[in-house]
């Protein structure tokens, strides 16, 4: 049984326009995502800025409430329904599912010390209220992200942004998750730093069993780290599969762009990439083009169906799914 389920997840963010004679319109941020993620596995989610794996994300953990659609939470042979919990419900699904933000900076409280930082999801949660022994746990967490007793009596100002990074992740891990979604947790790092942080994650996922959802618009790390992929575009995943079929057999008309966009460490395997340079701009998410939403840009168009009718997800490999016509 996967640990989470998302099916058929929209979120609409309502907006005004005009001064005098207001217009209502939506920003369609996440429309219509499926997905399942299984105990100690990575599923990637990949697209441009802009096309809603943030928004995605914080759906899933309530940060945002979700439109319509539902997320199950399964759990030592429980099932909670996230998106209609209750309050009490919704402490257990904090201590299961956690959050790692993409700016360590802005995600850190300056005016708290880092063991009140780490510390504070369990006096939230009413956790260890001793707390001496809440103390202790923060020193053991803070040491298995790579940290000593000597930073906890820090404040965030007198980090780098990697160690930084270490305490968000420290104060995600501290409540035990069974799910931890990672909202581009290496962007802002520098790539030695970035390599550092991602062994972390992976021998933390090896001992505490975490299942992540990774999101990250850098092909390169989502393809080191994931063991499933789902490529967002404009609000929809078009692709969704194993990680090996998505970057080796890639089918949709965006994911082949995406991938053909990818920098290579060769410069002989640079000369011999095919690069792919998508017409025109991204469709506004407030009025998305009908039918397909990729028709305006795409390189394998079909036809007038492509503009018409709204592409559904298909099976076309053991674990590999897509939504273009052309398959």
């Amino acid at each position: 049984m996967p640990i989470l389920e998302v099916n058929n997840l929209k979120k609409y963010f309502r907006i005004e326009k005009g001064i005098i004679k207001k217009k209502i319109a939506y920003v369609k941020a996440v429309d219509d995502v499926s997905f399942k993620l299984e105990r100690n596995k990575t599923l990637g989610v990949v697209g441009e800025s802009g096309c809603g794996k943030t928004t995605l994300g914080k759906t899933i953990l309530r940060l945002y409430e979700p439109d319509s659609g539902e997320i199950f939470l399964n759990f030592d042979g429980k099932k909670i329904d996230v998106t209609s919990a209750d309050k009490e419900e919704m402490k257990t699904v904090r201590k299961k599912m956690q959050m790692v933000f993409q700016d360590p900076q802005s995600s850190l409280n300056p005016r708290m010390p880092v063991k009140n930082i780490v510390g504070e999801p369990l006096v939230i949660l009413g956790e260890m209220k001793d707390p001496e022994e809440r103390e202790r746990h923060v020193l053991s967490i803070l040491e298995e992200v790579g940290l000593t007793a000597e930073h906890m009596e820090r404040y965030p100002h007198e980090f780098s942004g990697g160690q930084k990074q270490r305490i968000g992740i420290a104060r995600a891990l501290i409540v035990h998750p069974d799910v931890m979604i990672l909202d581009e947790p290496t962007s802002a790092l520098d790539v030695s730093v970035q390599a550092q942080t991602l062994e972390l994650l992976k021998k933390l996922q090896k001992s505490r069993n975490i299942a992540y959802m990774f999101i990250s618009h850098d092909l390169t790390v989502v393809h080191y780290i994931s063991d499933v992929v789902a490529v967002m575009y404009l609000g929809k995943v078009v692709e969704y599969g194993d990680e090996d079929e998505i970057f080796n057999n890639p089918l949709h008309p965006y994911t082949k762009a995406l991938l053909s966009a990818a920098p290579l460490p060769d410069p002989g395997d640079r000369d011999k990439k095919k690069r792919i340079i998508l017409k025109g701009t991204v469709p506004s998410s407030i009025n998305p083009p009908l039918g397909c939403r990729f028709h305006e840009r795409c390189f394998e168009k079909k036809g007038s169906i492509c503009e018409k009718e709204v592409p559904e997800m298909k099976k076309v490999g053991s674990n590999h799914w897509v939504a273009c016509f052309n398959y």
